[in-house]
């Protein structure tokens, strides 16, 4: 088989989510209409403008949290956790998950198997620098950046950065499971994880590696991002019309009520693989990479053109996947619960595929950031597997401003769905995967 022919399969999966930290239970939840917002515990909200968000709640960042581990491994995860901030611990672990699940490991060369992570820029946490500061704090208790270096500098830890980094997701999943081939990171917020499985296909297509473990992970919940979010995003107010206090109702993709998005923490991570080989060693195949697109579109003033871009990676994924409006079964949407971006959206995916079904997971947990479009992925590879499409929660009163045939009810997920994902620069990706 020539390299361009090859075929690129999802053989396994992993994830952590304010809905669990397993497949199971993520569908456990989207199945059952059980929301994974509630009242933030982990940073203050007092003077934030919203006080909930989508956290995952059983991840502690300890050892435990991956699962069964050999010695081995468990000392090398030990050793390295010192060396990752929250968001790098959620996606080493989400990659962990799903190596095991595609019980990989024995079947490939390392030099054959490669790492693709995407993530949000990773912000420091404010106590990294609480000891140096304190440490240039006048008589008056002001601060004298002139005694930084000097005073300040020499009191933070030496590998502080090295936990916060964007591409030590991949850096620690390469090490730790000794993955030696083509290694990426990608920053582009809620768009990473559509692109860094379009780069991976390509990479496994072109014969550069025969796997790829590709992920993505990210956090809109944070003591100084939760803070440039409320400045700079519209955020859903449980105090809004309709919520009446209730955070599980607050995230309404589409809905004539929505006010804003809700906050959300989470990653999650598949394994890619050639066809031929995942057959060759009885591997579960969980449906197929086929198509992908990725558009950038903006005005001259820098304001985003979400629709045009909608629209531009709708175009490129229906090219690239060789296939009809038609043939795609359902769309995951973006479905930011934004007035703005939802309308864009909305009109993108009625313009091009007129009534297809359209579901969202976000209504379910949040922005997760960049890991938002790897988990719903995944989402919609549990809905094809299980021949039931989840419906948007929240979504009681559908907007006449967002023409879509949004999922209110079970409905059918068909064989073919489109995963869509844009950054409030108006970045936008697209995935399109088919059942096998």
């Amino acid at each position: 088989m020539s390299s361009s022919s090859r075929r690129v399969v999802i053989t396994g999966m992993g994830l952590i989510s304010p809905l669990g930290n397993s497949p199971e239970a993520l569908w456990n939840a989207l199945s059952s209409g059980i929301s994974g917002v509630d009242l933030l515990s982990r940073v203050p909200s007092e003077h934030l403008t919203s006080d909930i968000g989508g956290e995952c709640r059983d991840f502690t960042g300890n050892i435990a949290d991956f699962g069964e581990v050999d010695k081995q491994l468990k000392r090398n995860i030990k050793r390295s956790l010192r060396l990752m901030c929250r968001e790098i611990q959620l996606g080493v672990a989400a990659a962990h998950f799903a190596m095991v699940d595609a019980t990989l490991e024995d079947h490939y060369d390392p030099s054959r198997i490669g790492t693709m992570f995407g993530s949000d820029y990773i912000i420091t946490e404010p106590g990294e620098f609480a000891s140096g500061v304190n440490n240039c704090l006048n008589d008056s208790r002001d601060f004298d950046f002139e005694n930084w270096a000097e005073d300040g500098l020499t009191k933070v830890e030496p590998t502080w950065l090295l936990k916060y980094l964007p591409n030590m997701p991949a850096s620690h999943v390469s090490i730790l499971k000794d993955l030696q081939g083509p290694s990426n990171s990608l920053t582009v917020r809620e768009a990473s994880a559509n692109l860094a499985v379009s780069e991976a296909t390509t990479i496994i297509r072109r014969g550069s590696a025969d796997a790829m473990i590709v992920g993505s992970t990210g956090s809109r919940i944070h003591p100084l991002r939760t803070v440039h979010v409320v400045l700079q995003e519209a955020l859903a107010d449980r105090n809004a019309s309709g919520i009446d206090g209730d955070a599980t109702k607050a995230c309404r993709p589409f809905d004539a009520h929505r006010c804003g998005m809700v906050l959300g923490e989470g990653s999650g991570a598949i394994m890619l693989e050639n066809l031929e080989s995942a057959q060759q060693r009885g591997a579960t195949i969980y449906g197929e990479v086929i198509g992908y697109g990725s558009s950038l579109v903006s005005n001259p003033d820098g304001v985003a053109n979400y629709g045009k871009a909608f629209e531009n990676v709708i175009l490129g994924a229906l090219e690239t996947s060789d296939i009809q409006a038609g043939d795609v079964g359902h769309v995951h949407a973006h479905g930011l619960s934004s007035v703005t971006v939802d309308a864009q959206e909305a009109t993108a995916i009625n313009k091009l595929l007129s009534d297809v079904p359209v579901t969202a997971a976000k209504s379910y947990m949040g922005n997760l950031g960049a890991g938002s479009g790897m988990v719903e992925l995944i989402s919609s590879v549990l809905a094809m597997q299980h021949d039931q499409l989840f419906p948007i929660l929240n979504y009681d009163s559908p907007d006449e401003a967002c023409p879509i045939n949004g999922v209110s009810s079970v409905g059918s997920p068909g064989e073919t769905f489109l995963n869509l994902n844009c950054t409030p620069q108006g970045q936008a990706s697209a995935v399109v995967v088919k059942k096998v």
